[in-house]
């Protein structure tokens, strides 16, 4: 296929695709799957500005399959996460992908805790999701080294590579998936979108998906759009346990409902090793995998968003505290030791940063759905953080459907 180099954007001289997918993350590649699905022989250009998928938050997580405990009934997390944990189950299974559905405690350490935990069973039940509730004799049956009040077993959950999912689903595809292809500028007309990138390369298709990730909100700016929030990046840091025989699977705090966080856990991986974290730290570049790296027109995007300031105002106790674990392994140990008493300082080795693409709106408030937003020829994501791996299928089938409403209106 031959694309146009430097020059204008022009719309004008046909297309080169139906679909232009911006984002090469599990999000935009189930897109590109769903669309070989929905409608066979539709041309798909999903443009990618690293070198290969899932760099960032797909392969950047703990590889959790998750059920949908914690989320609002009726909600798109909800739906999508309960519908998508099973699908990715089969995914997995007919591709050959390892995986395992290994079930998790979600375990009470404080009586305060107590009516939350109670909450998300009620929660999993309305949502349809096995639960069990245990006692502090039936949590040490699953986890001799964990120690708490109460607990509850979900049985749905799982753990899987993504990085391996997302690799699949761009194979399965057959969509044209173009790597360094970082986009600078899109124009966007009555009859089609042009896309160009640094490189000067442009492409043009009949619609375009906004699947950017950390990068969304320039992206939907850069198309003309107003995405009415700001991409305000958390970094969430690992450790990995060096005695990995004190866990068995999968062990998670009682959450906080005020934040979209679900606190440090401990989760047992598919090579055996335990993986101890994350926290929620303010980072100071959208692609900051640690202190070090800081991109001054980030924190200026921050700064300049009214929501930034409201939401630090109304949450900076919260902030303050994890902000001290990261600096500080003995106080981050101490989060960790109230689920697994037996853990030391020593037995916590640094393992490689993630970065959440948290979506903070106008008044400060941390969009706690995913954000799926239609403009003309167009669908931006806007808010699709964890557990979107897990309800990436079902995602990318949504987008589809709106995608091929466009494309039949057109």
């Amino acid at each position: 296929m031959q694309y146009a180099g430097v020059g204008g954007v022009g719309v004008g001289g046909g297309v080169d695709c139906d679909v232009l997918v911006i984002g090469g993350g599990i999000v935009g590649l189930s897109t590109a799957h769903a669309l070989s699905r929905l409608a066979p022989g539709t041309r798909v250009i999903v443009l990618e500005k690293e070198s290969g998928p899932a760099r960032h938050q797909t392969g950047r997580n703990s590889g959790v399959i998750h059920s949908g405990i914690y989320y609002r009934p009726g909600s798109l997390k909800a739906r999508f996460a309960v519908r998508g944990a099973a699908e990715m189950v089969k995914f997995c299974a007919e591709h050959g992908i390892p995986h395992e559905v290994t079930g998790k405690l979600i375990v009470a350490t404080e009586r305060e805790e107590l009516p939350r935990l109670h909450a998300l069973v009620q929660r999993g039940r309305e949502n349809g999701i096995p639960v069990r509730e245990l006692g502090p004799a039936q949590i040490t049956e699953h986890e001799p080294q964990v120690q708490g009040l109460a607990a509850i077993h979900v049985g749905s959950t799982g753990i899987v590579d993504y990085a391996r999912v997302a690799a699949q689903l761009a194979e399965s595809s057959g969509a044209e998936i173009v790597y360094g292809a970082e986009v600078d500028l899109i124009s966007r007309r009555a009859c089609a979108v042009a896309v160009r990138t640094t490189s000067g390369l442009v492409f043009r298709g009949r619609t375009l998906v906004n699947c950017a990730g950390l990068q969304c909100d320039r992206i939907a700016r850069l198309a003309g759009d107003d995405p009415g929030m700001r991409i305000i990046p958390f970094r969430g840091e690992y450790y990995d346990l060096s005695r990995p025989e004190l866990v068995r699977g999968l062990v998670y705090p009682v959450p906080d409902p005020a934040f979209p966080f679900l606190g440090v856990h401990l989760t047992r991986g598919l090579g055996g090793g335990v993986h101890v974290g994350p926290n929620a730290v303010p980072a100071l570049a959208r692609e900051g995998y640690d202190w070090s790296t800081v991109r001054p027109r980030d924190i200026a995007d921050e700064l300049a968003w009214p929501g930034a300031w409201r939401m630090a105002s109304r949450h900076w106790r919260y902030g303050t505290g994890e902000i001290h674990r990261s600096l500080s392994k003995q106080a981050f140990t101490r989060a960790v030791r109230r689920l697994l008493p037996a853990v030391g300082p020593a037995d916590l080795h640094p393992a490689a940063a993630g970065v959440r693409a948290q979506a903070v709106l106008r008044d400060g408030t941390l969009a706690d759905d995913f954000l799926i937003r239609d403009a003309p020829r167009t669908v931006h994501v806007l808010n699709a953080p964890s557990p979107a791996a897990t309800a990436s299928l079902p995602i990318g089938r949504e987008i589809a459907r709106r995608v091929l409403r466009t494309l039949t209106a057109a």
